[in-house]
């Protein structure tokens, strides 16, 4: 019987790349009254969280949607910087 701690910090990885990822695709979608900055941070720490979580095998489904939805905010702003960018 073991009286250590069972959860490690790296059980949160999942969660907060779920939530980072989730709100960077939704403040990409209105980046014309959010601005740049914050759909660039919070994608770039789903993407980050995500990475970081897959290998623990902790909540691999959330990690793989974090990172996922996380990706599609910086690929999204990638496109718009690309095409309507001077």
């Amino acid at each position: 019987m073991t009286t250590g701690a069972t959860d490690s910090p790296a059980a949160l990885y999942g969660n907060a790349s779920l939530v980072f990822g989730v709100l960077g695709l939704i403040t990409a979608v209105v980046v014309g009254y959010v601005g740049l900055a914050f759909p660039v941070l919070f994608g770039a720490l789903g993407v980050t969280f995500g990475a970081l979580g897959l290998p623990k095998r902790l909540h691999r489904a959330r990690c793989v949607t974090g990172l996922t939805t996380g990706a599609l905010a910086l690929l999204y702003l990638v496109f718009l910087l690309f095409t309507f960018g001077g």
